[in-house]
């Protein structure tokens, strides 16, 4: 039987679209496809698409507080994690000092949602 559908976005409610699709865009050389004063789209260039979209009353994350919901989280790989890290810091992502595995690592994105960074090989 053939599946009933395909994922192809991933959206992520923000207070500014723009500024979340530059982090996203900057970190991983995916382009803005679409773009409105409420909504941009980056195109991942392998049929899925990354979405951000206004939320007046977005209320971030707050991992790893076990009270609360992380949303969702986006798993990432690079080359060098050491590396990447830098790069990521540099963006304006924040590393929170709870870090719950050795292989990878876990960073909130300017707003506020947890991503992971892990080195791929």
């Amino acid at each position: 039987m053939p599946p009933i559908a395909r994922l192809t976005a991933v959206v992520l409610d923000c207070p500014d679209p723009h500024e979340l699709a530059t982090f996203y865009g900057e970190l991983t050389g995916w382009q803005v496809e679409y773009e409105e004063p409420e909504w941009v789209t980056l195109n991942t260039g392998n049929g899925l698409r990354l979405c951000f979209q206004y939320s007046p009353d977005h209320v971030p994350p707050a991992w790893p507080d076990p009270t609360g919901p992380q949303q969702v989280h986006l798993d990432l790989g690079v080359e060098d994690l050491d590396e990447a890290e830098a790069r990521v810091l540099a963006l304006g992502a924040v590393k929170p000092d709870h870090q719950p595995g050795e292989t990878w690592r876990v960073y909130a994105d300017p707003a506020g949602h947890p991503f992971c960074l892990y080195e791929e090989g």
